[in-house]
């Protein structure tokens, strides 16, 4: 029974797909375009990330955006195992379309600047339990708008080839100006003297929120998606649908 239970979490432990065109139990292929260990310390970690950098396309390269899809992850037993979601939604109708959850043991610890390590690996089982890859990924997270230019919307991008948003609730690095109450008004994130992500209004009289460009997308289309995919509430739909599935 514990042998049983320890496979369980390594797998995808919930997935469902409505209106893809592909039954419930197939199970997608994720081809990576690179590869790396994840059982390293965090010196070896940030090594990866200055390497995977170079890799970074912020320009929009991508054809008709049909599906996104929002990514995040919670932690259950103390930590102990790490619970990611992936929600893909019709565009521009945002209806949901279908879900997958993964649970996996925790192999990283709590750095900033590295929650890549700690919740890709889950995502990634996230994923390869949809029916079909969404055309764009908004991340709960960072993007470039990190003390390295490489948050995990940025690693998940480098890693998937897929179009990546980091839309962060908090700022990690960088100052700005307060934007305008207006909904959609968003000033410039700036870490000195380079602009590195958008500080985004996405409701009157509440937070803004922090938005980069994560992979294979410009800044200025990234605040203009983040809009679209943003009802009535401050997160996009995308997150918040993710943000419950992962929150169990």
């Amino acid at each position: 029974m514990r042998q049983a239970g320890k496979r369980r979490l390594a797998e995808v432990d919930e997935a469902r797909s409505q209106n893809i065109g592909i039954a419930k139990r197939t199970r997608l292929h994720l081809d990576l375009h690179c590869q790396h260990p994840w059982n390293v310390s965090p010196k070896e970690a940030i090594a990866i990330q200055r390497h995977l950098r170079m890799q970074l396309v912020l320009q929009d390269d991508f054809a008709q955006i049909r599906r996104v899809a929002g990514v995040d992850a919670g932690f259950e037993g103390g930590g102990a195992i790490t619970r990611a979601a992936v929600a893909v939604l019709d565009f521009p109708t945002l209806e949901l379309l279908g879900s997958s959850v993964a649970r996996l043991p925790t192999s990283f610890p709590y750095v900033p600047g590295l929650l890549s390590f700690r919740e890709i690996p889950a995502v990634l089982g996230a994923l390869e339990g949809l029916a079909s890859l969404p055309d764009l990924i908004l991340v709960d997270g960072q993007g470039y708008a990190h003390p390295r230019r490489f948050g995990i919307a940025c690693h998940l991008g480098v890693l998937t080839g897929l179009p990546t948003i980091g839309v962060g609730k908090t700022r990690l690095v960088g100052s700005y100006e307060e934007p305008p109450e207006r909904r959609g008004e968003w000033t410039p994130l700036r870490d000195e003297e380079e602009i590195i992500g958008a500080v985004l209004r996405t409701r009157e009289g509440v937070k803004p929120l922090f938005i980069s460009a994560g992979y294979r997308i410009s800044l200025k289309t990234a605040v203009d998606y983040v809009m679209r995919c943003t009802a009535r509430f401050r997160l996009p739909e995308t997150t918040r649908q993710a943000h419950r599935l992962a929150s169990g």
